[in-house]
């Protein structure tokens, strides 16, 4: 239940966002952003909070583990929606987590898939990925993490 402890800090975030996700594009936009995380309930929950200065807007990301299932679920909300999303469920194995869900896209929802890799104490990677299909991934949103 303590696998998002690595995560406690504060971070310098890289992001590579694909601009139109599943359409074919290949156009890739980077921004800044900045991340403050913290965790509770002696590992079993983690809380962050990310801003995008050149994006004007901010978001929250809230990590339950259930102890029953063994399996985490992630609750993200943005400033820019102002909305809590479906959450991603999934766990972590050998450094590596996954987690699976739907996320909202162009009026309906998507397969999605969220990747966390752990390279150490001061460095860590998401992704997100979409698949119309539910099997053909799209990496559509990379994070770089940094240990500030």
């Amino acid at each position: 239940m303590n696998d998002f402890d690595f995560f406690a800090g504060s971070w310098n975030v890289l992001n590579r966002r694909l601009v139109k996700p599943l359409t074919g594009s290949t156009e890739w936009e980077e921004f800044p952003g900045f991340s403050r995380a913290s965790t509770h309930f002696s590992g079993g929950a983690s809380f962050d909070e990310i801003t995008f200065p050149t994006k004007q807007w901010a978001g929250l990301t809230l990590r339950l583990f259930n102890p029953d299932t063994g399996l985490w679920t992630i609750h993200w909300s943005s400033s820019a929606r102002g909305v809590l999303d479906p959450p991603m469920v999934g766990s972590f194995s050998g450094g590596r987590g996954e987690f699976h869900g739907e996320d909202p896209f162009e009026g309906g929802t998507v397969p999605c898939r969220f990747l966390w890799t752990v390279d150490g104490p001061d460095a860590c990677r998401w992704e997100q990925a979409y698949a119309r299909d539910g099997e053909t991934w799209e990496t559509n949103w990379i994070m770089e993490f940094t240990r500030a």
